[in-house]
């Protein structure tokens, strides 16, 4: 029998893990006092999907809510902050950027036992594979850059004018995200990784300068989007849990590993024919986010993509560190810690590339 792939695993609904039960009457409550409209009776289910922050499907009569929460246990400092989602979805509300529409966030943990937001839920397609097995070579190639499209337009929106100008720091995001890395980390390692320790010298004495500030969502990638149903463009953006403000490019070069990352359908497209396919080349697609951001080129991108597998390769061993301490909620969480080191080696190839 072959084995189930990303797409079966993380699609649909499930009932509600023990783990990650709910007082539905005390919830019921809540949202008969703060979602707008609100009218039960409540079925809640859990989305299979891998998130970080335990997702769940409200489903009444008369409409679907996506509720997502802080997940209980032991938590890295920063980590899981749904707040924040609700504040920046909030305001991308306001200039109709692709999000889903932001109802109401409850900070009080004792109504389901963490802090938790509520937003609609958005019917569309979420895919996991991303040579998107299912479509044609035009369909692909549109996707493709519709995520590119949305990407540019999210770095083009004004952060200032939709209340967003205390989201994050500006400047020195480079050095501020490697040094947070570097700490979670080290929180959550299980095994010496003498790259990671390369990686986290070399990076910080190197790091470049903003050259401006915008929204990044910060883990931009085909399954934190929804696709409409029939149609190649992009009608929500999930998972804002790492977004703040930041350089634009870190985030770019983020969604731009995947040209460099092989190893089949959710880690990259290296060792595919993507002419064959209809995928864009990573020159066309830089091409594309300069075009639509006006910029003239991007800098030698080597030094961007060992820091982003660095980066990547932290979040993995963030995710190891939660199955030790019993906080994990992806179903393929124990699967991450072999993917660390050959991040890291990867990531301190490309270092050397940019002069290391």
């Amino acid at each position: 029998m072959a084995e189930p792939t990303a797409q079966e695993i993380n699609s649909g609904t499930k009932e509600v893990e023990a783990r990650h039960r709910i007082d539905e009457a005390a919830l019921t409550r809540w949202l008969e006092a703060h979602v707008e409209g609100y009218q039960g009776p409540l079925e809640v289910r859990q989305f299979k999907g891998g998130q970080s922050n335990p997702t769940y499907q409200l489903v009444t009569p008369g409409h679907k809510y996506v509720l997502r929460r802080k997940p209980p246990g032991k938590l890295l400092p920063s980590a899981h902050a749904v707040d924040r989602e609700f504040k920046v979805i909030s305001a991308l509300n306001k200039v109709n950027f692709p999000v889903a529409r932001a109802y109401a966030l409850c900070t009080d943990d004792s109504i389901i036992g963490t802090m938790f937001y509520v937003m609609d839920n958005v019917e569309g397609r979420i895919l996991w594979d991303i040579r998107l097995p299912d479509s044609s070579p035009a369909e692909r190639r549109a996707i493709f850059e519709a995520k590119v499209s949305t990407l540019a337009a999210l770095h083009n929106v004004d952060y200032k004018a939709i209340g967003l100008e205390d989201f994050g720091r500006p400047g020195n995001y480079f050095s501020r995200q490697i040094d947070r890395w570097s700490k979670q980390y080290r929180a959550s390692e299980t095994d010496k990784i003498e790259a990671m320790d390369r990686l986290m010298d070399w990076l910080p004495r190197t790091a470049p300068d903003d050259d401006m500030t915008t929204i990044v969502h910060g883990d931009y990638r085909l399954d934190n989007m929804i696709l409409h149903p029939t149609e190649s463009r992009v009608i929500a953006v999930l998972d804002w849990e790492l977004s703040t403000l930041g350089n634009p490019l870190a985030d770019f070069t983020y969604f731009m590993m995947q040209w460099v990352m092989g190893g089949g359908e959710r880690s990259g497209l290296a060792d595919l024919d993507l002419a064959e396919l209809g995928i864009p080349s990573s020159d066309e697609m830089v091409a594309l986010y300069c075009q639509l951001t006006n910029r003239d080129g991007l800098p030698a991108m080597d030094w961007y993509l060992a820091y982003n597998q660095f980066r990547l390769a932290a979040i993995y061993q963030g995710i190891v560190g939660r199955v030790r301490d019993g906080t994990a909620n992806s179903p393929q969480a124990t699967a991450m810690a072999a993917r660390v080191g050959p991040l890291a080696e990867n990531a301190w190839k490309y270092a050397v590339k940019a002069g290391a």
